[in-house]
């Protein structure tokens, strides 16, 4: 056998054990009259020594080794003088009696250690070597312990797996496709799906009436920290519930994972409308580890003589606690901030309320003390707050007023990662309106039921209906969305009819849907959580990259595999696709 135990599991009480240990050396450390060899494997190091009595043949194998080689030894373990208390096996180390070379290794381009000294890109390139890292290790160690605590949660729950196609039908609407050419059917393209979200309702048409599955999903979108172009959802449906229902089997699965990872118990999740979030946080997506509401200050601000307050159509402030004895260059930075193209704010206006109760601003030539205090009092702010004030159109200045408010939220500190403060965002609007195609597009998909209570507003108000749907958000990040579905044939025509779809076009898109649902279509509703976020938020890490595997870079490019890449001419001609000169 290549070994009777791991490089982590070795204790004092197997001293003067004879033990088989099989790895990667870590570090080798030659002391002259002892050589000292960090072993590695995915369990953890283990201390080999070569003694200064080892027989010749040892201490020659053991000259000529190098970082990364694989071998194996066989020895005796002893209790060490000088302990290592930041490993679990640093109270023994082994005698080397046997020593065989498995595997020689070059150079790594990189140290395999958790504070290494390879960029993104070479780590990327060379991902095998990076998984070797314990820190790499660990998330992905972190992602399987999750994945089987969300099989058993649900099992409990007599929910079923079910796998689906990964070869579907491409549909217009939502991000876009990834498509793939077919041989056999020459012309014609299958896509990757961005979620199984038909097959799960058909699933239920079917009488599978708990269906989940850790599924990989695809969208050809612009990449940022928290997106990959294929990616895992958490996916579950279920028939005869309703909003409550779903929310209380899967606030439970993310209370039964804070429970079991973080050893957090987490209250009651709050709820909040998805016109509150926008109103009092600019997105709808709110981070709640820290206050600072937006306060409405446009009747309070619009009563003297500054045009810019009294041409805006919303007037938003912050009250940021004790940043009155913020400097002029501070003030100057975050005015600058605002004013970054991304944010696109025209400028920033501030007030401090100083701790002797005055109050100075940069509009002071506009407005007395007391106005400003009718400000400070209207935020409810203190003797060493300061209000930080946008204004224009209410449409652009919510979510500018929003990354002010997370900007200052890191500024201060208030953002920690060890602090979850989740809710349940509802009551989204079913439809939304686009300026450039003059038509409705439905906000989460077109198979999402409105609230009962506006159904009645389909044709009269669309812009006005609300969605019986509900997205989970923690910490400012949307991790989990979903919706009661729309089960009726009338129904799903009517929301179609909104989206602008002749009935030819419905029927060639979602005909299957429809005709399933003449045959008997249950209430249901579900929900897909991302995994990667989930298991990167638990991690600590603002990126899901190091939760993957063998993740893509910014660019969607595997650099390890350098994909995408070209392929043959013959391939082309066999898949009838044009042929052009490279």
């Amino acid at each position: 056998m290549y070994r009777t135990h791991t490089c982590g599991e070795l204790r004092l009480e197997h001293v003067d054990t004879a033990v088989c240990l099989s790895g990667w050396i870590q570090k080798i450390r030659n002391l002259g009259a002892m050589t000292f060899i960090d072993l590695r494997d995915r369990y953890g190091i283990t201390q080999l020594v070569v003694a200064e009595t080892a027989p010749e043949d040892i201490r020659k194998a053991a000259a000529e080794l190098g970082r990364e080689f694989v071998i194996q030894v066989h020895g005796k373990v002893v209790e060490r003088a000088s302990k290592n208390n930041k490993i679990p096996t640093g109270e023994i180390e082994i005698i080397i009696e046997r020593l065989q070379v498995l595997s020689r290794s070059e150079v790594p381009p990189f140290t395999i250690e958790d504070h290494t000294d390879g960029g993104d890109e070479i780590r990327m390139r060379y991902r095998y070597l990076d998984l070797r890292r314990q820190a790499v290790r660990k998330n992905l160690e972190l992602r399987h312990r999750m994945a089987h605590l969300v099989r058993n949660y649900l099992d409990s729950f007599r929910f079923m797996e079910v796998e689906t196609p990964v070869l579907i039908k491409s549909t217009p609407e939502g991000a876009r496709d990834f498509v793939v050419p077919s041989r056999m059917n020459q012309g014609q393209f299958y896509a990757l799906p961005q979620s199984p979200q038909t097959f799960k309702q058909l699933l239920m048409v079917a009488g599978f009436d708990r269906y989940y599955q850790i599924v990989k999903c695809f969208r050809d979108e612009d990449l940022r920290a928290d997106r990959q172009p294929e990616f895992t959802q958490i996916d579950c449906e279920m028939s005869f519930v309703e909003r409550e229902d779903v929310l209380g089997i899967f606030e439970g699965l993310i209370r039964h994972l804070f429970k079991e990872i973080r050893g957090i118990e987490l209250p009651e999740l709050p709820r909040m409308s998805w016109q509150d979030a926008m109103e009092y946080y600019g997105c709808d997506k709110p981070d709640l580890r820290f206050d600072m509401k937006f306060v409405n200050l446009t009747a309070a601000a619009q009563t003297k003589e500054f045009a810019v307050f009294n041409s805006a159509e919303y007037i938003g402030a912050i009250c940021v606690p004790g940043c009155a004895s913020y400097t002029r260059k501070q003030l100057d930075e975050l005015t600058e901030f605002v004013k970054r193209p991304q944010i696109g704010a025209k400028g920033l206006v501030y007030v401090r309320y100083n701790e002797d109760g005055t109050l100075k601003s940069s509009v002071d030539k506009f407005y007395t003390e007391e106005d400003l205090k009718a400000w400070a009092d209207t935020c409810q702010a203190r003797p060493g707050d300061l209000l930080l004030i946008l204004c224009g159109a209410k449409k652009t200045t919510l979510p500018q007023l929003c990354e002010l408010r997370l900007e200052m939220g890191n500024r201060l500190g208030l953002r920690d990662k060890d602090v979850f403060k989740p809710l349940w965002v509802v009551d989204f609007p079913l439809l939304e309106w686009d300026e450039e195609t003059q038509r409705f597009y439905a906000m989460h998909h077109p198979f999402t039921s409105p609230n009962p209570e506006d159904v009645d507003k389909m044709e009269s108000d669309p812009g006005a209906v609300r969605a019986n749907a509900y997205d989970m958000v923690i910490n400012g990040v949307e991790v989990g969305g979903g919706s009661i579905r729309i089960h009726e044939t009338g129904l799903q025509q009517r929301m179609f009819d909104c989206l602008g779809f002749t009935k030819e076009q419905a029927e060639a898109q979602f005909g299957f849907l429809l005709n399933a649902f003449k045959y008997g279509a249950p209430p249901h509703g579900g929900i897909a959580f991302g995994f990667d976020r989930l298991v990167s938020m638990f991690a600590g890490l603002d990126s899901i990259r190091d939760t993957i595997a063998f993740p893509k870079n910014n660019s969607g490019r595997d650099v390890m595999l350098d994909s995408p890449s070209e392929i043959s001419d013959e391939q082309m001609k066999e898949l009838a696709i044009q042929v052009t000169s490279h």
